[in-house]
Order: structure tokens, then sequence, then C-alpha cells
């Protein structure tokens, strides 16, 4: 229960960090544009996951380095992904696009983990997203082998953000969206590198790309 509870609270204080700062921008010169919206929308629901992955590595943990890097993610993630869904809805915007993921990524190659794939049009599901067979095994998982599987499936799910990330960093209208996607850029590399080297640790591979 505190857990849950630490996670709305956090989604709240981006919430509201959202709307703040996309308020002042509303009244600014900066107006968002296609890549802003879709790169909030899809976002969100890329960084839910990871917060629901972290939730369960954090109720089940059997290493406290893994532990805390699953708090890390949580509490980033969560407070990113309340900034993203106070801007939509101060930009009158849907939570959701209805037309499918990253459709607002035109003309670019997405250079994948396990090698380079061509994007074009709007996908049913983003790069690096657990399946449901994937979370519903997570959750029953326990100890030494949660912490593996939730190490293999955030390494893949940091990788397949990737691209999204570094393309809104470039691509965004608004000043808050690329200093946001640049931050997650960041934090993200310096997570997978850990997350290789635990594994590397363990003696166990890495996920292909999905």
């Amino acid at each position: 229960m505190l857990g849950i509870l630490a996670v709305v609270g956090v989604l709240l204080v981006g919430f509201m960090a959202g709307l703040l700062v996309s308020n002042a921008m509303h009244h600014g010169p900066q107006a968002p544009g296609a890549v802003d919206v879709g790169f909030s929308q899809d976002m969100s629901v890329h960084h839910t996951q990871a917060v629901q992955m972290s939730s369960l590595e954090l109720a089940g943990a059997a290493d406290p380095a893994v532990k805390r890097l699953a708090y890390d993610i949580l509490t980033t993630q969560a407070n990113q992904a309340g900034r993203m869904q106070g801007w939509l809805q101060q930009w009158d915007k849907p939570q959701l696009s209805p037309d499918g993921y990253m459709g607002w990524m035109t003309d670019m190659s997405s250079h994948h983990h396990s090698g380079t794939a061509e994007h074009s049009g709007a996908v049913a599901t983003m790069p690096g997203m657990a399946s449901d067979q994937e979370m519903a095994a997570l959750g029953q998982a326990t100890g030494a082998a949660l912490d593996t599987m939730f190490l293999q499936l955030m390494l893949r799910h940091h990788q397949g953000g990737m691209p999204m990330i570094e393309y809104a960093a470039q691509q965004a209208d608004t000043d808050v969206v690329r200093t946001l996607a640049a931050t997650m850029a960041t934090t993200q590399k310096s997570e997978a590198d850990l997350m290789t080297q635990m594994l590397a640790e363990r003696k166990v591979s890495p996920l292909p790309m999905n």
C-alpha cells in the first residue's frame, strides 16, 4: 500500500509540475507540435510500464543493488510521466493517441540493439515493451529469479525507448520537451550500462529487441 501511495504521490507532483510549466508555455511564444504531443503520449505509456515493472521488483527483490535501481527508475519515471500527462492536459490533447504509437516519428531510422530498422507510420506496440505474458511471469517471480528477469526486461525497455527519446530531444518544438528528452537519454543510458554490467556479473545475456 505504501508503495502504491508513493507512486501516486510522485505522479501527482510530476503532473502539477507539467501543468505549471505548460501554463507558462501557453502564454509564451512556443506551441507544441506533433513531436511534443506524440512523444508525451507514447512515452507516458512506456514509462507507466517501467513503473509497473519496478513496483514488482521492489515487492520481491533479493539484491539490494537491483532494488535501489528499481526505486530510482520508479520515482524518476513516475514523475516524468506525470509531467508529460500534465502537458497533454494543458495542451487540450488526449492522453493516448487514437492512431497507434510512434506515428510522429517521420523519416527516420531506429537503431535498435539488435540492428537497424526503418520506422515509418504508427505501430501497434512500441519497441522494448514487455508482453502481457512477460509481465505476468515477472509478477510470479521472486528473489534472484525476479532480479534477473527485471534486469533483462528493463534493459530491453530502456533500449527500446531510446530512439523515441533521442528523436524528441532533437525534433520537439518546445524547450521543455527537448530538455526532458535529453535528461531521459542521459539517465537511461547510464542505467542501461549498469543493468548490462549486472547481467554480465550474473552470466545472463540481455534479451533481443522485440
